[in-house]
């Protein structure tokens, strides 16, 4: 019961022609069955699976190269691992059975709909690879393991009650890098999955393992888990962010949404979060974050928004400045009084509550903001720079609409001469 039956299909070529396999969709645990097809090469695989008992001693002997995915200089030695023996020419391993290297570029597993973003490893060292792809053509599906769904444990089980489980290995033709590519490991590994994506007849996604870890989190708070796909990879690179800063984002995003349905911030809760009234200069802002204009932001859209909008306007400058606009006495101190005026100026609101704003800010609870108090609250909170901003451009633009009516007006008095009325015309004769 539950005996695989493996299918091999094109050639596998030799290590002189590719030193390196690429192997996708990775699904499963049972897709180990590649290595022995393969000819039992060394595999990168996470360092926690050499801790699996049996199937980690196993590991073990194929030399693999461990990854630690959650330590950036793991995965620094980790490149330099798989340079060094890409690069060897047949020279390592030394004790393997193979001399070639099997890397799953996915970096996690999937349900086969689609190839998500490959990692750069294989790539980087710019030697030509073999594409190897893996099928599971059964009826019933007891293999795939992914974030969601049943455990190990329990798809062994059901793998064990069929009478069979099929699977299909073929190695499509050596894929020889140009000096593009060669450059441009992303480009490189791109255009691999693509080669792949086509003979799988499945579409390629933008996604990452981190994009997975993010829905993971997401759950943990509560959130749909599709709250944390936000193509982390892509918009990484687009915007500099490191994997804490997002992580770190997204905490301050739940607690932002955990009210509302469907993990997305409406124009309510923004301006709960804001402390602050619905008025011209926060809907132009969060119309701004609102990128697709559906009425609410997704987790992408606050990240960009915030990186993109208010970190700009959250400047040294910008704080300062902000700071003295409050400060109305001069005395290097802004209370409740000022903070309240001003904002109620500002969003033309005279029933404006600023008690929990205030509060929020005057963290030492000394009834008064000092410029440090102002400037880390400022610091942390964005959103408020890019609202301060944004109502001083519609306070300009007003003046500046104000004077442009007013020179419109005198223009148009220039073209015409005065000319008496009767009554006046008739005083000066009988003057006369």
């Amino acid at each position: 019961m539950g005996f695989i039956q493996i299918k091999v299909k094109g050639k596998k070529a030799e290590a002189t022609e590719a030193p390196i396999l690429v192997v996708a969709p990775h699904s499963s645990y049972f897709d180990a069955v590649v290595n022995i097809v393969a000819g039992i090469p060394s595999i990168v695989s996470r360092a926690e699976n050499a801790d699996v008992p049996l199937f980690g001693s196993f590991l073990r002997c194929v030399q693999p190269v461990l990854v630690c995915r959650n330590h950036t200089d793991s995965r620094k030695k980790t490149v330099e691992e798989i340079m060094k023996r890409a690069t060897s020419k047949g020279k390592w391993p030394q004790y393997s059975f193979s001399f070639k290297l099997m890397i799953f570029p996915e970096g996690t597993c999937t349900n086969r709909s689609c190839l998500i973003t490959f990692k750069s490893g294989a790539f980087i060292p710019g030697v030509p690879v073999q594409p190897v792809l893996i099928r599971y053509p059964n009826r019933q599906d007891t293999v795939t393991w992914t974030w969601q769904g049943h455990s190990a444990s329990t798809l062994m089980f059901l793998t064990l009650c069929q009478l069979h489980t099929k699977v299909e290995v073929e190695f499509l033709p050596v894929y020889v890098p140009n000096d593009e590519e060669r450059c441009d490991p992303f480009l490189y590994g791109n255009r691999v999955r693509s080669v792949m994506a086509i003979e799988l007849d499945v579409p390629m996604t933008e996604h990452t393992f981190e994009d997975c870890r993010l829905m993971i989190s997401a759950g943990e708070l509560t959130l749909p888990m599709e709250t944390g796909l936000v193509e982390f990879t892509k918009i990484s690179k687009k915007l500099n962010l490191k994997w804490d800063n997002i992580r770190k984002q997204l905490d301050n995003f739940a607690a932002i949404a955990s009210k509302s349905k469907g993990g997305k911030i409406g124009i309510e809760e923004f301006a709960e979060h804001l402390k602050l009234p619905i008025s011209p200069a926060l809907k132009e802002v969060f119309s701004l974050f609102d990128r697709n204009s559906d009425g609410t932001i997704d987790f992408r859209e606050y990240v960009i928004g915030l990186v993109v909008l208010c970190s700009p306007a959250n400047t040294e400058e910008t704080v300062q400045f902000a700071f003295k606009v409050f400060d109305m006495d001069d005395d290097g101190y802004i209370t409740e009084d000022e903070l309240s005026n001003l904002l109620r100026s500002a969003f033309s609101a005279h029933d404006v509550d600023v008690s929990r704003l205030f509060k929020t800010i005057d963290v030492n609870n000394l009834g008064k903001i000092s410029y440090e108090t102002f400037r880390e609250f400022a610091l942390l909170h964005p959103e408020y720079a890019k609202l301060f901003t944004m109502h001083l451009e519609l306070q300009r633009n007003k003046t500046l609409q104000t004077i442009n009516e007013v020179d419109d007006l005198e223009k148009s008095n220039e073209g015409q001469s005065f000319i008496p009325d009767d009554s006046f015309n008739s005083s000066d004769k009988k003057e006369d």
